[in-house]
């Protein structure tokens, strides 16, 4: 299935400028959708945002968001030092695999209330459940995404590079596109979220909000356990 809608999007690609920049959007879409170590961000963020006390749409919009970026951040600084490098783009080996398995197990041990952190000392506006931390959370995600990410990108780049020696700006809206559809989802997971625990009147104290927080620490465990296996 996943082989069909790649090559439906490839030919695509190849059509009018319009449809060429839904075919980008919809890439962006399905390298998380159908990528499991992508798809980990969804109840990542869903975790970080079911950490804390029932959340303002917007500001869970704004977490999800801001998460989004530094995944898409360190994708872009990756590929720029793995190519100044001349290696492969995105190539960082096992290293990035581990780097994330880590960081994985650590956030989800804690969100299923298994390891317990403190962050009393830290001041409010960079405590965890900030947008400085929704950042650095989202960097650290990105960067052993790389691999997983150009495999996605690559067909696209090469249609971008080639429409960039005539039309640089059509180029850069095409990566554009997948960086929206990109980013949609994860923003999209987050800010429903927060709508549903508005709707259910979800507190912090809320038993739900509790079960929903150790369910996506357990899912993310299970991602960092994939991401070792796939180093």
């Amino acid at each position: 299935m996943l082989e069909q809608i790649l090559t439906s999007l490839s030919d695509w690609l190849e059509q009018s400028f319009a449809w060429a920049l839904l075919a980008a959007f919809l890439w962006g879409v399905v390298s998380i959708v159908f990528s499991p170590c992508h798809l980990a961000g969804v109840p990542l963020i869903v975790g970080f945002i079911a950490d804390r006390e029932q959340t303002s749409t917007r500001r869970a919009f704004r977490l999800s968001l801001v998460f989004a970026v530094g995944v898409l951040v360190s994708i872009t600084l990756i590929g720029i030092v793995t190519a100044a490098l001349g290696r492969l783009v995105g190539d960082l080996g096992p290293v990035g695999n581990v780097a994330v398995a880590i960081v994985f197990f650590v956030f989800g041990l804690y969100l299923m209330d298994v390891l317990p952190l403190e962050w009393s000392g830290l001041p409010a506006t960079t405590e965890r459940r900030g947008s400085p931390a929704a950042l650095g959370l989202g960097f650290v995600f990105g960067i052993g995404l790389g691999p997983c990410t150009f495999a996605f990108l690559a067909p696209l780049l090469l249609v971008a590079f080639e429409r960039a020696r005539s039309d640089v700006p059509a180029a850069a809206a095409l990566l554009l596109a997948f960086a929206l559809g990109h980013c949609g989802v994860i923003v999209a997971a987050g800010t429903t979220f927060s709508r549903v625990q508005a709707f259910v009147a979800w507190g912090d104290r809320s038993g739900a909000t509790r079960w929903v927080r150790r369910v996506c620490g357990a899912l993310v465990v299970a991602a960092g356990i994939y991401m070792l296996f796939t180093a």
